[in-house]
């Protein structure tokens, strides 16, 4: 089974908006690449896919546009060939190398997980918190920004229930922002 893998930027404060950390620079564009490759199909809700659709999605022409530095292009192509799965209430279609989840949230995503590969990854805010009530998430991943945003949305605001973490990997980036990589703790109960 192929892990899910929830990857996103969130600011000391926990505010999780995609711009309220610090701008992207080379070494963080080079793991976010790795992040992607390491991955055989990407996972988003409607509002991430329709972004990252407006930012990497390689032009018709096939170059890139002037605002993208060369450091950049990498993870542009990455998440442009990267093979997306799009849940949506509100799209009929998508292209992009997309394909809809259809039916149930649980079930779609856990008929995902069981096909063979190295993992799925998934980024956002609303279908993250969704998957993460479901027990779907196996590995969480969050880069902290040493910024204090004070505002937007933050982190897995509404969660059901408090999830315990195990930190697995640390990556620390020149910038002062951290990568931590844990996975959810696996609490043996007390035997009756």
């Amino acid at each position: 089974m192929r892990p899910l893998r929830y990857s996103i930027n969130v600011t000391l404060d926990g505010c999780c908006h995609h711009e309220a950390g610090l701008p992207p620079d080379e070494e963080s564009m080079g793991y976010w690449t790795a992040e992607m490759e390491r991955a055989d199909a990407l996972l988003f809700g409607r509002v991430t896919y329709e972004m990252m659709e407006s930012a990497w999605r390689r032009p018709a022409d096939g170059s890139w546009p002037d605002w993208m530095g060369e450091w950049e292009v990498p993870f542009a192509e990455a998440i442009d060939q990267a093979k997306k799965h799009v849940v949506t209430s509100t799209l009929s279609e998508v292209d992009w190398n997309a394909e809809l989840v259809r039916g149930d949230l649980g079930p779609a995503v856990q008929r995902l997980k069981e096909q063979p590969g190295e993992g799925l990854w998934v980024g956002g805010v609303t279908l993250p918190l969704a998957l993460a009530d479901l027990g779907l998430i196996d590995e969480y991943e969050f880069v902290v920004q040493p910024v204090v945003a004070g505002h937007g949305p933050t982190l897995l605001a509404g969660l059901r229930e408090r999830i315990q973490l195990e930190l697995v990997d640390r990556h620390e980036f020149r910038s002062g922002a951290v990568a931590m990589r844990y996975r959810p703790s696996r609490v043996s109960l007390p035997s009756a």
